[in-house]
């Protein structure tokens, strides 16, 4: 879970700030507009890295430390790896995508492209803040309730071997593991 997590993470990270092609959801160019096609997209956009400065500076120093190891392991890792990590979360941004529509539909609004595009952004941003909240609800949870098998675990194999025995078998609890 651990590993998987924290490929994840990274694999998220490293498409977060990759940057986006605006003329490629802006549909026919405009007579005068910029230029699309393989010129535009070969190259990103002069301003992206200016928009990822502020996230940096925003950052704490934590996770600047935690970002800048994330990406030494991610340029580290196998291409089979990396490859997978980017299906994975391909795959997890369709999966959100399509549950943002059937929450909207659910919702039986109909918006025009900007408050649906503000609908979407809101409902992700709620969704990311209630998942953080169960997972730290569920990692005190998971605290609390090791916290007195630690000390059953701790008395149990403090008391002394008899001389002699084979090691003892240990009696399987009542609570899951």
């Amino acid at each position: 879970m651990g590993r998987r997590y924290f490929y994840a993470l990274i694999a998220g990270t490293a498409l977060s700030i990759a940057p986006a092609e605006p003329s490629l959801a802006q549909g026919p160019p405009q007579p005068g507009g910029p230029p699309t096609g393989a010129a535009s997209i070969a190259r990103p956009p002069r301003n992206s890295f200016r928009q990822g400065r502020p996230r940096w500076r925003d950052m704490s120093p934590a996770d600047r430390q935690r970002f800048q190891s994330n990406v030494e392991r991610w340029r580290q890792m196998p291409p089979e790896e990396r490859r997978e990590l980017r299906d994975r979360a391909i795959r997890r941004q369709e999966r959100l995508k399509s549950e943002t529509e059937a929450a909207l539909r659910e919702s039986g609004l109909q918006l025009e492209a900007e408050r649906r595009a503000q609908f979407e952004q809101r409902y992700i941003q709620e969704r990311k803040r209630i998942e953080q909240s169960l997972r730290q609800e569920l990692q005190e949870k998971r605290q609390r309730e090791m916290a007195p098998v630690v000390e059953r675990l701790k008395q149990e194999f403090a008391q002394p071997q008899k001389s002699g025995s084979p090691a003892t078998s240990v009696a399987p609890s009542s609570s899951p593991k």
